[in-house]
């Protein structure tokens, strides 16, 4: 809220690797995630929660699951100008509407008697799904173009890039005027059966999970599990677990002869020896990390305009 989230990054106290900038695909684990990053909240200072812009069809239905879920004393809500797609987020209209995952306080007792089921991702068995009444803040905007969404969506990918690029400037030094290109960089050594290894937003066959990870961004996640591996590796996770992220890195490299994996992240060694996995989303290294890299001869490493579209 101070400003744009490049600016003034810090190292959150609970965080958990997602993956994608939608959570369309996956609704249950986004709530599964957002209730196990919602358990570390101690309640002894107030809580602001940001949610996001998603507020039609499935999003708002998405949003009701979350306030049920949390339990806000208060919800802010900014209307659009000129748009009315959105109710007001009323204690009574959150309470009786069903949600994408929850059922409304009306369908709820109609499944107490056998009518229908809950489905999918549901509270856990003596949880009330219906949430205590909070206070609704309702602003509505008087300038034009309020909230037009298609603007920032424009600028939601530049400014992710931006954080990506305020996040790898921690590798940097701190003399002021000197940036070094990421291939002039030493990375971290990690060996395969070090670390579980998992794809999140799509489904790849083990025998090109080293051309997925390859030049790629990861999350340096800790699962509670240990890493047990008889052979070299790689190790494989086949579901992608909810687990601590401790930070974020850069696979510039992978040594197939030796098997390691080649990591350049600023998390400081005594967070890095409690990663044991490495989560790969559909986040993508900004362009100019790649097109940008200085002193090379011949063709720049990962870059190719010899590009087939049909593939």
């Amino acid at each position: 809220l101070p400003g744009p989230p490049f600016t003034h990054q810090q190292m959150p106290s609970k965080m958990v690797y997602y993956g994608q900038t939608s959570c369309e695909q996956d609704t249950e684990r986004y709530l599964d995630v957002v209730k196990y990053v919602f358990s570390c909240y101690k309640k002894e200072v107030p809580l602001v929660i940001n949610t996001m812009g998603w507020v039609k069809g499935e999003g708002l239905l998405l949003l009701i699951d979350i306030i049920r879920l949390l339990s806000p004393s208060h919800i802010v809500q900014m209307d659009m100008c000129d748009w009315k797609a959105m109710p007001p987020l009323t204690p009574e209209h959150v309470q009786f509407s069903a949600g994408l995952h929850t059922k409304g306080k009306q369908q709820s007792k109609c499944t107490q008697l056998g009518v229908g089921s809950m489905e999918s991702w549901k509270y856990p068995e003596g949880e009330d799904v219906s949430a205590p009444l909070h206070k609704l803040l309702y602003v509505h905007p008087e300038f034009p173009r309020a909230g037009v969404a298609g603007e920032v969506r424009v600028h939601s990918g530049i400014l992710r890039d931006m954080s990506i690029l305020g996040y790898l400037g921690h590798l940097q030094s701190p003399d002021i005027g000197v940036v070094l290109p990421l291939h002039s960089l030493v990375p971290y050594q990690v060996p395969f059966n070090a670390v579980a290894l998992r794809v999140i937003h799509t489904d790849v066959a083990p025998s090109n999970i080293m051309y997925a990870v390859n030049a790629s961004w990861v999350g340096l996640c800790c699962i509670p599990e240990e890493v047990r591996c008889q052979t070299e590796g790689p190790v494989l996770l086949t579901q992608t677990p909810i687990c601590d992220c401790l930070g974020f890195g850069i696979v510039r490299g992978v040594d197939m002869e030796k098997k390691l994996y080649h990591i350049l992240t600023p998390v400081p060694p005594a967070n890095l020896r409690l990663v044991n996995c490495l989560l790969l989303g559909n986040i993508a290294i900004p362009n100019c990390v790649l097109v940008g890299q200085q002193g090379i001869e011949g063709e720049i490493p990962y870059v190719t305009s010899d590009y087939n579209y049909s593939i």
